[in-house]
């Protein structure tokens, strides 16, 4: 049978409460395992629990209806949604609820889609991350760098010096203008004590230091550029 002749032979509450079990089941798929969702249908309230997606409250199919069912089924003013009111299921876990009521084409209540979110895990859940995220002192007893820590200036120099297989006080003058150079780009340089340290290092006063850093570096020969004729 072609699918508009079926659908035409559905009632209007039939059609309803169809699409209705297919709201609740994909609410039920989307919020597991977390979020209990149930269809009421108000024309039986005895009997109105005819689908539970992720069972959170123990009821069964066929149970009653609840008190906002009920209310619903006397009040056709009763509001569509209530929405993120608090709740509790029979053993006490704290639940948010949200009735969502569906009216017939005269305006009358005949089902209803109920979400209730188990709040409990989420809140152990917020309790036990503001614990994690809980700070006891604003300070420390002293000021603490957990990056990587820059090296030493003399391990600067040391490497430097091993580098071309020399003592640093045996480095040529090229080479501890080069080294100064690369120490004040690092930013060595600007330490405090800095300049006699290094200096002592490297067998320099601090005036030859600072006579070294004014110097431009010398721009290395290409092996093939040849003297000007």
């Amino acid at each position: 049978m072609p699918y508009n002749a079926r659908m035409a032979k559905l009632s209007d509450r039939a059609w309803l409460m169809r699409e209705a079990s297919r709201i609740t089941a994909a609410l039920g798929e989307t919020f597991a395992p977390l979020c209990e969702v149930v269809l009421h249908d108000l024309t039986i309230p005895e009997h109105s629990i005819v689908q539970i997606e992720n069972n959170l409250s123990g009821r069964s199919v066929g149970d009653s209806a609840t008190e906002i069912g009920l209310a619903r089924i006397a009040d056709p003013h009763f509001p569509d949604v209530v929405a993120n009111y608090a709740n509790k299921f029979p053993d006490g876990r704290a639940v948010k609820c949200t009735s969502i009521g569906l009216k017939d084409k005269s305006g009358k209540y005949v089902a209803a889609i109920c979400l209730n979110v188990d709040v409990s895990y989420l809140n152990s859940v917020g309790a036990y991350l503001s614990e994690l995220t809980r700070i006891k002192s604003e300070h420390a007893p002293v000021e603490e760098t957990l990056g990587a820590r820059p090296k030493d200036v003399t391990a600067m120099i040391l490497a430097f010096a091993a580098a071309r297989n020399r003592d640093p006080r045996a480095l040529t003058s090229e080479e501890k203008g080069e080294l100064l150079q690369e120490l004040a780009a690092a930013g060595e340089l600007e330490r405090r004590g800095a300049a006699e340290k290094i200096g002592a290092i490297l067998g320099l006063s601090r005036s030859n230091i600072y006579y070294y850093l004014r110097k431009k570096p010398r721009r290395k020969r290409s092996p093939n550029q040849r003297n000007p004729g």
